[in-house]
């Protein structure tokens, strides 16, 4: 079975290949990280004779939603190594950024093939690996069993949808879920499918996306975020905006959909300074974003470009390299595109209404978390389900407004929904208190999931 599974595995990546090979090509993306996906990592991540905590995150989102997780995994195994790997090369680039003073390393995940499994696991040499969200590699994990590794799913989490595929191989399924030491949940429907699918340690702590850091409102605090903050509002008067819409996250197909709603709430009686400031998902696509903000005739301004014109000696309201015909200067810009990674958080606290992307469009949405601390009015589209609980969770408290997906169309119920949350200022203030009342209320799976782990290493 396993043999059938690594040539199933090697088939779809040599049709994947010609993907791959374009992405690193136009790009960039992959290049810098296929040697490490083969097992060779750098010889800074050899064994150096301390136990070692082997983290994997695979993309920003859950390396986000890992760091309060990291943080106490280092204070209960005080004078471990702490090695983080990812997937995607945007978590790479963000989890290098955060490592100086926080963990010990960072690679790439290996391919789950069992020559490049056992490389990286001979020259990491880990006793514990922690899994955030429900990754499940057959052959790393059988891997880490034969040699005694205790291997751990934290924030786990199996839809509807991923079950249904689940049963299809569910003896493979089942004999990879008999590899896993300890299956930390999110929610007990979550619990009863992975029991469903042959798991038998199973907890429920909640998910660690809640724990994010409540970090103060203000601009002028202390900590990194606040300071990034400071300097993009200090670039585009973002705080001075009395109506600011931002949309993190979006997804091809989300952008235009975002013009043509900011085209018609101008039109409304009170919204005429309304701004727009948009997030891509996936820094590939920021170019192309650039380019369709400037064919729809607003101003608009790039961070990228102002903060290099700020670190040339420009002035910080530079115009952007890129921008409409008409120009703009960054603090007149109407659209303002955040071209840049690891910086949206930071901005939420400004927002008067946020979109959160990948929702309008089949994706499965992002994570609500980050502009509830900052108790803003949430608005998504219908496709949600890579966040279900949290959407529902938030649904019931009437702390974000979901655009249907059945009825009217869905971009014209997406702009009135807009427009409702914008002109009524009171209600989305209302909104966004319970927003950040529900994360203070769902607090605490960082420290279930450490005491877990904790008793399992036992």
């Amino acid at each position: 079975m396993y043999l059938l599974y690594s040539f199933i595995l090697s088939v779809l990546f040599a049709l994947m290949l010609p993907y791959f090979l374009y992405q690193a090509l136009r790009h960039g993306k992959y290049a810098d990280s296929f040697r490490q996906r083969l097992g060779r990592l750098p010889v800074a991540l050899g064994d150096d004779g301390r136990p070692t905590v082997w983290i994997h995150t695979v993309s920003v989102g859950e390396f986000l939603a890992a760091r309060p997780l990291i943080a106490s995994i280092q204070e209960e195994f005080a004078g471990w190594r702490v090695i983080v790997s990812t997937t995607t090369a945007t978590g790479q680039r963000l989890a290098r950024e955060q490592q100086p003073g926080h963990f010990d390393g960072v690679c790439y995940f290996p391919f789950d093939w069992r020559f490049s499994v056992r490389r990286a696991l001979d020259h990491i040499k880990p006793s514990l690996v922690v899994i955030l969200e429900t990754e499940l590699w057959p052959n790393f994990l059988r891997e880490c069993r034969r040699r005694k590794i205790i291997t751990i799913i934290t924030n786990g989490r199996i839809s509807s949808r991923s079950f249904a595929r689940y049963e299809k191989v569910s003896r493979l399924i089942k004999r990879t879920l008999k590899d896993v030491s300890l299956l930390v949940m999110q929610s007990e429907a979550d619990a009863e499918r992975a029991r469903a699918l042959g798991a038998s340690e199973v907890r429920v702590c909640g998910n660690l996306k809640y724990d994010v850091p409540m970090i103060r409102r203000s601009a002028q605090a202390d900590d990194a975020q606040s300071q990034i903050a400071g300097e993009i509002d200090r670039q585009f008067a973002l705080s001075s905006s009395r109506h600011l819409l931002i949309a993190g996250s979006t997804a091809a197909g989300e952008e235009k959909m975002l013009f043509a709603a900011l085209t018609e709430i101008r039109r409304q009686r009170g919204l005429e300074d309304t701004r727009l400031l948009v997030a891509p998902r996936h820094p590939e696509r920021f170019k192309e974003v650039a380019s369709l903000i400037a064919q729809s005739g607003f101003r608009y301004a790039c961070r990228s470009a102002i903060r290099a014109s700020a670190a040339n000696g420009n002035p910080s309201s530079a115009p952007a390299k890129a921008r409409a015909p008409a120009g703009a200067e960054a603090p007149d810009a109407d659209i303002i595109l955040l071209d840049t990674i690891g910086e949206l958080a930071a901005v939420y606290r400004f927002a008067s209404v946020v979109f959160v992307g990948g929702s309008l469009v089949p994706r499965g949405g992002h994570n609500l978390i980050e502009p509830a601390v900052f108790a803003r009015a949430i608005i998504v589209g219908p496709y949600t389900e890579n966040f279900r609980q949290i959407v529902a969770d938030f649904a019931e408290a009437d702390a974000v407004v979901q655009v249907p997906a059945t009825g009217e169309d869905i971009a014209g119920a997406f702009t009135r929904a807009l427009i409702g949350l914008l002109a009524d200022h009171e209600a989305a203030q209302a909104m966004g208190a319970r927003a950040r009342q529900i994360l203070l209320m769902n607090r605490g799976a960082t420290r279930c999931t450490v005491a877990a782990i904790r008793e399992r290493m036992r």
